[in-house]
């Protein structure tokens, strides 16, 4: 799940830090390192970007997307988990492009679950929402959540028990909306914990936050 890099409409908490022309090219750098990243690993990969008439394909030629379609998050999240499970039989992970950091452990930790005991699988996000939501089959997880609020993540899970759905939990992580989440990013590509080479070199040539 993405949105299209335009300046003013991506990272706007970035953009009042930093400039919506420096913060778009923050985010586009995230788009252009997860492509990268995922292109090394086995999954079949599929892009869902917002707003639906954007040419996202300019951005990432080549690759497999489709636009999301829905009047909120929870519509378009729950359009694109069903045309991928339209393609083929599940699971299906969804990630998002604001945490490009996502370990690749992470990934197959949560195909591994999903291919055992667990139904639902989530990556709980220290926002109170989530960086990663995986399905086996199908589920109506994603109505009557209240996004972009602290309680994304219990809700989803308390949705999943009401019904019945064995849930696994991934490690924490963070998505990067605020400034004080580049200082972790940054520690992160400094350690070498993720290699993200576009988003490090424009980090580089950034103020600190």
């Amino acid at each position: 799940m993405a949105k299209h890099p335009e300046p003013g409409r991506v990272k706007t908490r970035l953009a009042a830090a930093f400039g919506a022309e420096r913060a778009c090219a923050l985010y586009r750098a995230f788009v252009l390192d997860l492509a990268e990243r995922l292109r090394t690993l086995p999954y079949a990969v599929t892009w869902a970007f917002w707003p639906a008439a954007a040419p996202f394909a300019d951005v990432l030629p080549g690759v497999r997307c489709r636009p999301q379609r829905g009047r909120d998050l929870g519509e378009r999240l729950a359009g694109a988990v069903a045309a991928a499970f339209a393609e083929a039989p599940g699971p299906v992970l969804v990630i998002g492009a604001d945490a490009p950091h996502v370990p690749a452990e992470s990934l197959a930790e949560a195909a591994r679950a999903l291919g055992g005991t667990a139904d639902v699988v989530l990556g709980p996000a220290e926002d109170g929402g989530y960086y990663l939501i995986g399905l086996r089959e199908p589920a109506d997880l994603f109505a009557g959540i209240a996004w972009s609020t602290p309680s994304v993540l219990a809700a989803t899970r308390g949705r999943a028990e009401r019904l019945g759905l064995r849930t696994h939990l991934l490690p924490p992580s963070f998505d990067v909306d605020e400034p004080a989440d580049l200082l972790r990013l940054r520690a992160l590509l400094d350690r070498g914990d993720a290699y993200l080479p576009r988003t490090a070199a424009l980090l580089a040539a950034a103020p600190r936050p």
